[in-house]
């Protein structure tokens, strides 16, 4: 059973909870507790002394797809007999039509990593250690929620793939964050064209302003962490091959397989599984960049 921390007030669109009493504990398994609460004892339990891996969706998720798709990839991940995967649910999906509020999105995803934060603080103290993981615009989430979380809260990790955010955010705007972390990761494609065309920064006058000019910021998870002056807990990492086809959707977002059809085995540790370079374009197996991606923040969560 994976268990959800939900931070909306609705299913669908709308706003994070108003404060964090209102936030409910989910699961696959029970997705839609009545009476709301009963899942909460047995998710603190289950942190107790444990490490724990959050991990959140990006925008334009509602909350049955964040909970399918982050169960779903869950199956991938190994975390070892003293881990256990938390999902993270939170209002990034438009209300209008797609990517037409994105650029204000930023507002829902920094209440919820305060709500979270506040959460955590307050129930997740016994557990061992905490990382995270977010896709998309998750990437503020979880940056928001450590920069909020109590000083006595260890943060051992965090990998941030397809992040929606300034290039420069760990060594500018989340500098203070990203102090909090053991290591930081990212996962970034040139492939991916929602970040390419929808990044509100990625912006129309990027054919005036170039990479590396004070005014130009990219998408943290097309072009990975600019400026070269980074943390140092920054585990640099190389952006994934074009041959790849990292799309912006290839990371969490698991297709269900199809009677008969083939689907992706966890590929840990994942420099041992991945396709070859030099290849043509080879016969990939359904949801295998989603075990990569699981596989790499796994790899993350202990070296």
């Amino acid at each position: 059973m994976t268990y959800f921390i939900d931070l909306r007030a609705d299913s669908a669109g709308g706003n994070p909870v108003s404060n964090v009493g209102d936030i409910v504990i989910r699961s696959d398994a029970q997705p839609n507790p009545n009476p709301a609460y009963p899942l909460d004892a047995g998710l603190l339990q289950s942190v107790q002394g444990r490490d724990v891996l959050l991990a959140t969706h990006g925008f334009h998720v509602n909350r049955a797809d964040g909970i399918s798709n982050l169960a779903h990839w869950s199956r991938f991940l190994h975390l070892g007999d003293n881990g256990i995967f938390v999902g993270v649910l939170w209002p990034g999906d438009s209300s209008w039509v797609p990517f037409i509020d994105y650029p204000v999105e930023g507002n829902e995803a920094i209440r919820s990593g305060q709500l979270l934060a506040e959460y955590l603080g307050a129930q997740f103290a016994g557990a061992n250690s905490l990382s995270f993981a977010s896709h998309s615009l998750g990437a503020r989430v979880i940056l928001e929620t450590i920069r909020n979380l109590p000083s006595s809260i260890q943060v051992k990790a965090a990998t941030i793939m397809a992040g929606a955010i300034d290039d420069n955010c760990l060594s500018n705007e989340y500098r203070d964050a990203a102090s909090r972390v053991g290591k930081i990761s990212v996962l970034y494609s040139s492939c991916d064209d929602v970040l390419k065309w929808a990044f509100p920064l990625g912006n129309p006058i990027s054919g005036i302003l170039t990479r590396g000019d004070p005014y130009w910021h990219g998408a943290l998870g097309r072009f990975g962490p600019n400026p070269p002056d980074q943390p140092a807990n920054l585990w640099k990492n190389p952006v994934l091959p074009d041959l790849w086809q990292f799309g912006h959707s290839s990371y969490i977002n698991c297709t269900d397989p199809e009677a008969g059809q083939a689907e992706a085995a966890a590929m840990y540790p994942p420099a041992l599984n991945v396709p070859p370079q030099g290849t043509a374009q080879p016969p990939f197996v359904l949801n295998w960049q989603q075990a990569f991606a699981a596989s790499f923040a796994s790899m993350r969560f202990f070296f």
